[in-house]
């Protein structure tokens, strides 16, 4: 099975790379793809330029878990990034092999508003990880879970696609926005993030104005 991790990575930090790995335990995942975020449909552009974000998961990926891997093909693609546009590139590499779509509770949460979101079952399974409150759904996403949801995580493997499944992680509270405040307001940022990460931000300049 391979984990897809979707995000800007604007920067990445500790907060993303527990999550992934506690998921890719888990489940026992083959491997776990992060992909940056090329140009976001539903939220404002990323401070850091693709090359620069690229640049930070590398620097961050650089001797972790050898089941991580980046897949930089929404950076390749020109116009807005659209997830279901991205598994259907992955799936046509991967025919019969269990996709994973990892995201958090707040973005599945979301998942209505995504283009073509309800194909995005046809393509891969949803793996949402846990906070500890209590979520509410759209009617839409409600009907989509009684219809999908499961609660042995060796479904996942029997079928390439079509399952929602919860799974807790540990819960940090890391975030790349608060990271940047930090950097702007000339804070440490030290512990948050891969030390190779933080020196290329200050190197760079980056989120400083």
């Amino acid at each position: 099975m391979i984990g897809i991790f979707g995000g800007t990575f604007d920067p990445i930090h500790y907060g993303h790379l527990r999550t992934a790995l506690e998921v890719c335990e888990a489940l026992e995942l083959d491997e776990v793809r992060f992909v940056p975020c090329g140009s976001p449909a539903h939220r404002s552009q990323p401070g850091a330029s693709a090359a620069q974000r690229l640049t930070m998961l590398q620097l961050a990926l650089d001797g972790a878990d050898s089941r991580f891997r980046i897949d930089d093909r929404e950076l390749q693609r020109v116009g807005p990034s659209y997830m279901v546009d991205t598994l259907a590139s992955i799936r046509s590499e991967f025919s019969e092999c269990a996709l994973c779509l990892v995201v958090g509770i707040d973005a599945f949460q979301g998942m209505p508003a995504w283009h073509r979101w309800r194909d995005i079952f046809k393509l891969a399974h949803v793996v949402v990880m846990e906070r500890p409150f209590e979520p509410s759904y759209a009617d839409a996403l409600e009907r989509i879970l009684s219809q999908r949801q499961v609660a042995d995580r060796a479904a996942l493997a029997k079928q390439p696609a079509g399952c929602i499944y919860f799974q807790d992680v540990s819960q940090l509270a890391i975030s790349a926005s608060r990271i940047r405040d930090l950097v702007r307001h000339r804070k440490s940022t030290q512990y948050l993030m891969p030390e190779a990460v933080r020196a290329f931000i200050a190197d760079s300049g980056l989120y400083g104005s």
